[in-house]
């Protein structure tokens, strides 16, 4: 039995490589209102490749599993994501804590996938009517592109709105490898939530930052070990992308340049982040700036090249993520694209008291993905 009620709304949770994030959310007057929120700081594996591109062996030369918890045997690296992966305890530990932290009244939630293991397209059939044929369509392309056996991915789908006289269908195709979503319920379980949702962090940003907005942009949700890129179209993620490159880059930049230290380095980028830098140079932190500058031109450049998409124009580019708030790349994108270039409020549609405003600006770029995850079930 629990003792949590089904009336005190819905929790989103974010694990991503540096921490937990959690909002709850409720539903009043027919708005979503904040009831509390928790960041659990930290290191987290969560990005070890897929083991079924990497031999045990590799694994266990490139990997340890993070906590001080030694390498285990080749047979055991065979577990990586799924019910019986080490993490699992490890990551709910963390989670059931910070859920006690944030006095959390609910075990209702809604998770995120992360971007680098999720298989992402848009597919183009024949107009049909029965959801059965649409799965049939599907399945007959995923298995032309996927690496891996269909029957081992889970797959969902969505059909992009058209018009009437228009002779195929457009369907957004998200696929996730089954071991990572029986990774992922084994740790809200041991945790002691209801994991009502899975879903990818695309449609969590789209929530959060893009709500009912039809205009074609692109989000850059900067972690801390990578980048995610999504164009929206239509209030839809139409595309994603991701690379290596994320805030420890900037981390690595200042250790090197300044001589400091890994205990000093966040101290210092919060210091750098207050100065005004229009009139500075920012060369220094190319290694971290060219990389996001060229995915967004070459994604950009992808999908306005795709049937459908020419003549369409971008009107904005939205920053989320915990280094969002770095001037120099906001400083920098706004120099390169002729469009709007902002940092994203994904608290501007929820009900919180005035006085946590200062503290919730500052925490916004964090806990995007959180709060869109938490809306899903208050807004739909």
């Amino acid at each position: 039995m629990s003792f949590f009620s089904k009336n005190n709304g819905f929790v989103g949770v974010d694990i991503g490589a540096f921490g937990i994030k959690l909002v709850q959310l409720k539903k009043q007057k027919g708005r979503p209102q904040l009831w509390t929120y928790g960041i659990a700081d930290g290191p987290i594996d969560i990005h070890i490749p897929d083991v079924h591109d990497k031999t045990p062996d590799e694994l266990l030369r490139e990997h340890t599993v993070v906590g001080g918890m030694q390498k285990k045997q080749s047979q055991d690296m065979r577990e990586l994501y799924g019910e019986s992966d080490p993490r699992v305890d490890q990551y709910a530990d963390i989670l059931k804590t910070l859920l006690k932290k944030a006095r959390v009244t609910t075990n209702l939630a809604t998770a995120s996938l992360p971007v680098s293991h999720i298989f992402h397209t848009i597919v183009t059939l024949p107009k049909v009517e029965k959801e059965s044929d649409i799965n049939i369509y599907i399945n007959a392309e995923l298995k032309k592109v996927l690496s891996r056996s269909i029957e081992d991915m889970q797959v969902v789908h969505q059909i992009i709105p058209s018009k009437k006289e228009d002779k195929y269908m457009h369907v957004l195709v998200t696929a996730a490898p089954k071991t990572l979503v029986a990774f992922y319920s084994g740790i809200f379980e041991k945790a002691g939530l209801e994991l009502k949702e899975l879903e990818t962090e695309a449609f969590a940003i789209e929530r959060s930052l893009v709500g009912k907005n039809t205009a074609t942009m692109m989000v850059v949700d900067v972690g801390a070990e990578r980048t995610n890129f999504f164009i929206i179209d239509e209030g839809l993620p139409m595309t994603h992308r991701s690379i290596q490159v994320g805030g420890q880059r900037i981390n690595e930049i200042l250790m090197h340049e300044m001589g400091i230290s890994t205990e000093l380095v966040d101290h210092i980028k919060a210091d750098i982040t207050e100065l005004d830098w229009k009139k500075r140079n920012m060369d220094m932190f190319a290694p971290f700036l060219d990389p996001i500058v060229k995915e967004i031109q070459y994604s950009f450049d992808l999908f306005f090249g795709q049937t459908g998409n020419k003549g369409k124009k971008p009107e904005k580019i939205v920053i989320t993520g915990g280094s969002a708030v770095f001037p120099p790349l906001q400083l920098r994108l706004e120099k390169e694209f002729d469009m709007r270039v902002f940092v994203g409020d994904p608290w501007a549609r929820i009900v919180y008291q005035q006085e946590l405003k200062p503290l919730l600006s500052n925490l916004g770029p964090r806990m995007a993905v959180s709060i869109g995850l938490a809306l899903r079930n208050i807004v739909e």
